[in-house]
């Protein structure tokens, strides 16, 4: 195939959503249709020994959490599909909204009986502020939920995304019949008491057709008729420009964990999602048929394969083709690399690939030469631009509890910082290291992984900071008296920056007036 046709062929998205709304079960039964895999993993179940393909760390699948970004890719009707997993819990948002750098769009998944909720918005803002394209999926139809219509003013309203209903649900709960697509002309029926993946297709060319009385029963179906002429009247018709433009979003109802709408929601998708978009940079703007490669590291994950202490760096393609054991240019080190054994994922199954396109997630073997937001030319100097880095807001001493694996502790914490998703600070007074994170989950993930990946042992100790500032200054002298002064409050990142660790906003405060010329960050990328 040639490189515009394989390029063509690409759509890769992300699933965002609250915990607990169903976003991992449907990118399993996504999966399951795309013949990715055979059998659907039970989530969260204890009495199955199977857990859910994307949730691949061994902290996931105990508490039930995505916790990492999973990649996912397969073929679908002649497309390839690269899906991005995301962690739905507030404390692993940093990761969620660097993913969302890596994507050309998203699907949104909201619980029907819980509605919008606090995280789905943030996601969804920073979809808005991009105008990434964005596709609603109401879950969990087969239980007792909030009212069709009153679902989709709440989405117009909290996320403040323009909706089209392109499926409208039938009954829900124990009356839930099905769903009637308005975008294939079909009623879908839902059969609870069915194999998992049976679900009835009727065509219906015209949607008063008496056929749908003796499916659903007279009432509903004349309560479908009412809600359809209403949708038609209310919502605007679906306009494809409208959608990749992100003006407007499709709304689709269904029921991931009984595979029901699942596979209209993707045959849809893959006939109006984008295909792989222009990417900014500080210098111009990359088109993705441009012969030459260009792309950008959004995640580093430690350990996908704790047998190997591996690292893998998360490369979104955006120009060119990608080429194994091919000389490309790293930006930030000003060198060349060689790939011998880039990968392809399906979840924490890899393969080595020989090529990769436009749209493409390729996993390359990493032994500490990247950074998130770091770029890899074919010699052009390019800086991708919108990958956020995000300043702890909570804060701990770190301490190692086994003095006999002193090795392991400090290899550990050294790698596991490498990931983004903590920080890590040591004082300039006693050496002693400091944590800095965003959610306080994120304390239990470090833990849980040091002692079953590393085999170490690390405690914590309350530490009060407000902030963990970077400083900046031109004049040699006013930086030493700063230093000379605030010693005690001073600390290096992990990469030696000279960091200022304030204990309330009233001594950030303070100290920005006593000493002017210092300028004070709360983000490393100054």
């Amino acid at each position: 195939m040639s490189f515009i046709t394989e390029l063509k062929r690409r759509r890769t998205f992300g699933i965002v959503s609250h915990p607990d709304a169903g976003k991992t079960t449907l990118t399993e039964k996504l999966l399951l249709f795309g013949g990715a895999i055979q059998i659907a993993g039970a989530v969260k179940s204890s009495k199955i020994k199977k857990h859910a393909t994307s949730d691949f760390m061994e902290i996931e699948r105990q508490r039930g959490i995505s916790v990492a970004t999973s990649v996912m890719a397969f073929p679908y009707r002649d497309l390839q599909i690269n899906i991005l997993d995301t962690p739905g819990h507030k404390d692993f948002a940093e990761d969620t909204f660097r993913t969302l750098t890596a994507v050309d769009s998203v699907i949104v998944v909201i619980d029907v009986a819980k509605g919008v909720e606090e995280q789905t918005e943030k996601l969804v803002e920073v979809c808005r502020m991009r105008h990434t394209p964005v596709i609603v999926f109401i879950n969990k139809l087969d239980r007792e939920g909030k009212d069709a219509f009153d679902l989709l003013d709440e989405v117009e309203t909290k996320l403040k995304l323009k909706v089209t209903p392109l499926s409208w649900p039938i009954g829900m709960g124990k009356s839930f019949q099905g769903v009637y697509s308005l975008y294939e002309k079909k009623f879908i029926h839902f059969r609870p008491h069915g194999k998992q993946d049976t679900e009835e297709v009727v065509e219906i060319a015209d949607i008063k057709d008496q056929l749908l009385d003796s499916l659903v029963g007279e009432k509903p179906h004349h309560q479908l008729l009412e809600d359809i002429h209403t949708v038609e009247s209310v919502y605007p018709k679906f306009n494809r420009e409208d959608y990749l433009s992100g003006k407007v979003s499709p709304v689709f109802y269904g029921s991931a964990v009984n595979n029901f709408g699942v596979r209209e929601l993707l045959d849809c998708f893959v006939e109006i999602a984008p295909e792989p978009l222009p990417r900014e940079t500080e210098e111009r703007i990359v088109e993705p048929e441009e012969e030459k490669l260009s792309g950008f590291i959004f995640k580093i994950h430690a350990n996908m394969d704790p047998k190997h202490r591996d690292r893998i760096a998360f490369f979104r393609i955006c120009s060119g083709i990608f080429k194994r054991n091919t000389n490309y240019f790293h930006v930030r080190l000003n060198r060349q690399f060689k790939f011998s054994n880039p990968t392809s994922f399906m979840a924490a199954k890899k393969e080595v690939v020989d090529e990769a396109y436009p749209g493409d997630v390729v996993g390359l073997f990493d032994t500490g030469n990247f950074k998130i937001g770091d770029s890899l030319t074919e010699g052009e100097l390019l800086h991708f631009k919108g990958i956020p880095r995000f300043s702890p807001e909570i804060f701990r001493y770190v301490n190692n509890a086994d003095p006999a694996k002193f090795k392991q502790f400090a290899k550990g914490l050294d790698q596991l910082m490498d990931e983004g998703v903590a920080q890590m600070f040591i004082k300039e007074d006693n050496q002693r290291k400091i944590i800095g994170v965003v959610g306080a989950l994120q304390f239990d993930v470090i833990q849980y992984r040091m002692e079953h990946e590393y085999s170490a042992a690390c405690s914590y100790e309350p530490v009060n900071l407000h902030k963990a500032c970077w400083v900046e200054c031109t004049d040699q002298k006013k930086l030493d008296e700063f230093i000379t002064r605030r010693k005690k409050d001073l600390a290096r990142d992990k990469d030696g920056k000279l960091i200022f660790l304030a204990e309330s906003a009233w001594t950030l405060k303070l100290v920005q007036e006593n000493f002017p010329e210092i300028k004070f960050h709360m983000s490393s990328e100054f």
